[in-house]
């Protein structure tokens, strides 16, 4: 599984790191976790608001930041 988070680095888009770091922790599942902060590319995916998540290519939250239970439901 491939996680990114898309942000320029604000405060929620680290947030939203660790919170997804301790899912997947938590969910023992495999993943590999990047940033995206180039806001070119953020923008040429269709993500106008960050924070964003993007799992295995699709986009799956915008301009939220997810607790650790909301995304241990979202990947799990």
């Amino acid at each position: 599984m491939k996680i990114e988070i898309l942000g320029t680095g604000c405060p929620k888009c680290v947030a939203l790191m660790d919170n997804v770091k301790a899912a997947v922790a938590e969910l023992g599942v495999q993943a590999e976790i990047a940033k995206v902060t180039d806001i070119v590319e953020i923008a040429n995916r269709g993500v106008m608001m960050t924070p964003a998540l993007s799992v295995d290519g699709e986009i799956k939250l915008v301009g939220k930041l997810a607790t650790v239970d909301e995304l241990k439901a979202l990947l799990g």
